[in-house]
């Protein structure tokens, strides 16, 4: 999701919601024209701001669908477009700033059918309760995983995204023993950084650095940075360190705002100023495309930095890749990317019907370019050693299989065959294939 355009649109926004807050309305408006009004407000900011335009049909009968997305889902370019939804403004500003509602605050993987933590959150309901990546989960609401296998893969029934609802777990941790546990849902603040740590290995320091989620800081005087960036940053520069592994396995995107914030603490400085990206959007807003130039931040002059990927890389995640590679060597380690070179922003800004009827709609409305012009990576980016995901341990154990992998680059500038998975190893992720919509850049249960 790249939203830098909405935020430069919020004194628009202002100035269109107080112009509605001086607008009579009808007292007793008809439901079914409220309806249609909306959902051609819809079909006509599309035409205006949706990037594959051209590609939407001539003639949209609105009162052909049940719902907004149901229209949505209808005359978006389905060829490429994996990623248009609606949601409400207060929907979209929590999740970008790291509020969550309705989850217990976990991810997971399988592994040869058998259920591990993949990560937790600090605050959420798993966090409190002490749940660490790599225990095994072994029973669901006191159901064994293997019941819970579908012809499509595996549906553990966790329930809706309601603020209460419980399900009950049975876990087995690391040494061997279990956990038998009931949590709840809620409303909690994620973390973006899961683990950072520095490795000391022949004489060097490395950074390892698990980033979660491109996610801005409530409260800050500064709306679009990360607190949790900025301490990481500050803390690898104290420490001097000469390589950096940046894990982003489970990225599935977030702010650009805040991937331009972490791209100006990466690049070297001698291309400070120089072609960070450059935007591009439909032909009738081209006067919208620009570029935009790194800035240094820090101290950290690296040459090289280790990406670890996999289909959950998604989005400000291969941003974050695409635009480094024409300043530093980058080397990914695990998955190939998800493939999302394209990015949106909401579009009520433009819509004064779409603010009255709280109406989020959020399509793709642009690709970004890198200093070499590359954009067009659908298939994602494939990775320079295929290595397998290891949930049973956690992060920072340096036998878990990418890490290693990714430090014996560091070492010797290869990875052994050991830890090489097969190219047609890439199966169903549940973090990616789960969730729809704004869940699926955010996706935790």
């Amino acid at each position: 999701m790249i939203i830098r355009f909405f935020l430069k649109c919020a004194v628009l926004a202002l100035t269109i919601g107080f112009i509605i807050s001086c607008n009579p309305k009808e007292e007793n408006p008809d439901p079914s024209r409220v309806e249609n009004a909306v959902q051609n407000a819809i079909v006509e900011s599309m035409r205006r701001w949706y990037f594959w335009n051209e590609r939407l049909p001539e003639n949209v009968d609105v009162t052909r669908y049940a719902s907004n997305q149901e229209l949505l889902d209808a005359i978006i370019y389905k060829d490429l477009d994996r990623w248009s939804y609606i949601t409400t403004r207060a929907a979209f500003n929590a999740s970008f700033q790291g509020t969550i509602t309705g989850a217990h605050g976990f991810g997971f993987s399988m592994m040869d059918d058998r259920m591990f933590i993949s990560f937790v959150y600090n605050e959420a309901p798993a966090g409190i309760d002490g749940w660490k990546r790599g225990w095994e989960v072994i029973e669901i609401n006191g159901k064994p995983i293997s019941e819970y296998r579908t012809s499509n893969g595996f549906n553990f029934q966790l329930g809706p995204n309601e603020v209460g609802y419980t399900n009950s777990f049975k876990l087995k941790l690391p040494d061997g023993s279990e956990k038998s546990t009931t949590i709840a849902k809620a409303q909690f603040q994620s973390n973006s950084v899961l683990y950072s740590n520095v490795i000391e290995q022949d004489d060097k320091k490395v950074g390892y650095w698990v980033y979660q989620s491109f996610r801005q800081t409530p409260g800050l005087t500064n709306p679009v940075r990360s607190q949790e960036v900025e301490d990481t940053f500050n803390y690898f520069s104290q420490e001097g360190i000469d390589d950096l592994i940046i894990d982003l396995r489970y990225n599935g995107g977030g702010s650009v705002a805040v991937t331009e914030q972490i791209l100006n603490y990466l690049v070297p400085q001698a291309n400070s100023g120089q072609v960070m990206y450059t935007n591009r959007h439909n032909a009738p807003r081209s006067n919208n495309n620009r570029s935009v130039n790194f800035s240094k931040r820090g101290d950290l002059n690296l040459s090289r930095i280790i990406f670890i990927t996999s289909r959950g890389s998604a989005s400000a995640s291969e941003l974050l890749i695409n635009c480094l590679d024409p300043y530093v060597e980058v080397i990914l380690i695990g998955e190939n990317t998800f493939g999302k070179p394209v990015g949106s922003f909401p579009l009520s800004f433009d819509n004064r019907l779409l603010v009255e009827n709280d109406v989020e709609v959020v399509p793709i409305t642009f690709a970004i370019d890198n200093a070499n012009g590359r954009a067009d990576y659908f298939e994602g980016f494939p990775v320079n050693f295929p290595v397998m995901d290891d949930p049973s341990r956690d992060w920072g154990n340096l036998e878990e299989l990418r890490l290693s992998a990714a430090l014996q680059y560091i070492r010797s500038g290869s990875v052994s065959s050991v830890r090489i998975a097969p190219q047609s190893s890439s199966l169903q992720w549940n973090m990616i294939d789960d969730f729809e919509g704004l869940w699926k850049e955010f996706p935790v249960y």
